[in-house]
């Protein structure tokens, strides 16, 4: 039996892995194709590249997806950091309150969220665009960020800071020289969490900007109704950027470790 549940699982798994990536390596192909076809390949061309980096629109789109993913990415990052470490060490009652309301915005369902940042911003007579879109991003990150770190500061010896201040250190400098790196795995998850949760949004996005200010998700969405390969060759702009941000995150994580390990051991050989 034990062949056979292998051979099955193996199976299963590699369904599963055509059925999560032919998409993208359907569209990667096809962004090179030479006609409009979304289903016939006429031949290799970079044609809908260069349309696509004519398009004004596209660039602007984005520009504004990086930008606003990037700004919000550091904004809610340092905010839930801070807020995280507050409530560590708030009391029970605040602290179980706060993150019950910190659950809302995620549980919340994005439509909602989005009608309500529209009436919120009209009610303020607030004109949308970029500021607009920019907070709201803010907005949603939060929580997340909280919930990533929120575990490894209850991991934590609450010690660690009243130690580090004993031997001299000020509150600032304990913050960043002990604390902070110990929840630095929490922070840049909820950091990642954050920049692909800001650069996938349309449905927040949507409600929430304006004055021709447009995220790729959205200038997609305008696109839906005409056949546009160039949209092939932006979304394998986006796949390859992202790829490539993987990899070198991937390899400076690797490159710390590495040294980390090095200079415990370094530290092992001086104390024997």
């Amino acid at each position: 039996m034990k062949p056979k549940k292998r051979v099955f699982g193996t199976v299963l798994m590699i369904l599963v892995v055509i059925f999560l990536y032919a998409p993208i390596v359907y569209t990667v192909i096809f962004s090179f194709n030479d006609s409009k076809s979304l289903t016939k390949f006429a031949g290799f061309s970079t044609r809908w590249y260069t349309k696509m980096a004519n398009d004004r629109d596209m660039k602007d789109a984005i520009y504004y997806t990086f930008v606003v993913a990037v700004l919000a990415t550091i904004i809610s990052t340092i905010i839930g950091t801070l807020t995280a470490i507050g409530l560590s060490k708030s009391n029970k009652i605040l602290r179980s309150c706060v993150e019950q309301v910190n659950e809302l915005p995620m549980m919340n369902p994005d439509i909602v969220t989005g009608i309500g940042l529209l009436m919120f911003f009209s009610a303020l007579h607030v004109d949308k665009g970029f500021a607009t879109l920019l907070l709201a991003h803010i907005m949603f990150c939060i929580p997340y960020v909280i919930l990533s770190i929120m575990p490894k500061l209850r991991s934590l010896d609450p010690n660690l800071a009243e130690a580090a201040m004993d031997l001299g250190a000020t509150p600032m400098r304990a913050l960043v020289k002990v604390i902070v790196p110990q929840i630095m795995p929490g922070i840049i998850s909820g950091a990642l969490i954050a920049f692909t949760m800001s650069f996938d949004d349309f449905v927040i996005s949507y409600f929430a900007t304006g004055n021709g200010v447009k995220n790729i998700s959205i200038i997609v969405y305008t696109m839906r109704m005409r056949v546009n390969p160039s949209i092939n060759a932006l979304s394998t702009v986006v796949i390859a950027l992202l790829t490539i941000g993987l990899i070198l995150y991937n390899v400076f994580s690797a490159v710390v470790a590495r040294r980390r390990e090095r200079e415990e051991k370094r530290l092992r050989e001086q104390a024997e």
